[in-house]
């Protein structure tokens, strides 16, 4: 019924974890496919000596191709109805599934996402005003910030079918741009439960890695404009085209990135004349 699909690369101390956090689900049709995304440490070994004790459990290896690429494949070669993401550094609650299950199946959505729990370098922390999640079409919302989590949500594969998959060429923000092309064809429903341990401050996450990363939302957003259906919807993606990209070429001038500000330039103009319409 639901697939968990677990993408994970040089994290042997903790994937068990979140391995384990899923066989203790509530919610017991499962199946979980983790791709290890080319580890050089222990992390291929933990994954096998876990899923020769759980049936329901697989391991796939593949190069280290990015976690876009790890989470693509693992949709590709699951078959659940229903498609839950993990990360590997974060873990669920028990009753996590379960209440997404219920909670889809009385309300007809068919993506949905609980609330979270944060702790950063072991501390909980309580997030800002600015993060709280919303319910439905909040795709005004969602372009000025990534509001849904990858560890958090569930969609229908049908609804993966029609928006998916992720980006493999952009190094981060990947999650972003999927979330707004989802937004366009679908409302996210919210389990107003904290069903999820988020954790970070880890040197190798992606917001760490990628410092100053509006040039990959810029791309995301325009990604976004070419598949919008609705007048609405292309206001709100070119507006915020604009907005963010006045900052990211002024940072590029300044910086003597004259050729990309160029680009980013032409970006602009195309959402100006959306916005103008």
């Amino acid at each position: 019924m639901v697939s968990v699909i677990l993408p994970v690369r040089n994290r042997a101390a903790v994937v068990e974890r979140a391995v384990r956090s899923v066989w203790t689900q509530t919610w017991q049709d499962w199946e979980l496919v983790a791709v290890d995304d080319g580890s050089d440490d222990a992390t291929r070994a933990v994954l096998e000596d876990l899923a020769a004790q759980e049936p329901r459990m697989r391991v796939l290896a593949t190069p280290p191709r990015g976690v876009s690429h790890a989470r693509n494949r693992g949709v590709e070669a699951s078959a659940g109805a229903w498609v839950a993401l993990l990360d590997s550094d974060d873990l669920w609650l028990p009753r996590k599934l379960e209440a997404q299950m219920r909670f889809v199946a009385d309300s007809g959505f068919s993506a949905c996402q609980t609330e979270e729990i944060w702790i950063r370098h072991g501390r909980r922390v309580n997030p800002c005003r600015k993060h709280a999640k919303p319910a439905g079409w909040f795709l005004e919302r969602a372009v000025a910030l990534c509001l849904i989590s990858p560890s958090c949500v569930l969609f229908s594969r049908a609804l993966w079918e029609q928006v998916g998959p992720f980006d493999e060429d952009l190094p981060a923000c990947e999650d972003y741009a999927l979330w707004l092309r989802l937004l366009l064809v679908a409302p996210v429903g919210l389990v107003p439960q904290a069903l999820v341990v988020k954790t970070g401050g880890h040197e190798d996450q992606l917001s760490r890695l990628f410092v100053g990363q509006d040039r990959f939302r810029l791309e995301g957003l325009r990604r976004a404009l070419a598949r919008a259906q609705r007048a609405e919807d292309r206001r709100i993606l070119a507006a915020e085209m604009v907005r963010r990209g006045r900052i990211y070429q002024a940072g590029c001038l300044k910086h003597g990135l004259v050729d990309e500000a160029v680009l980013v330039g032409q970006w602009m103009r195309q959402a100006r004349v959306l916005v103008e319409s």
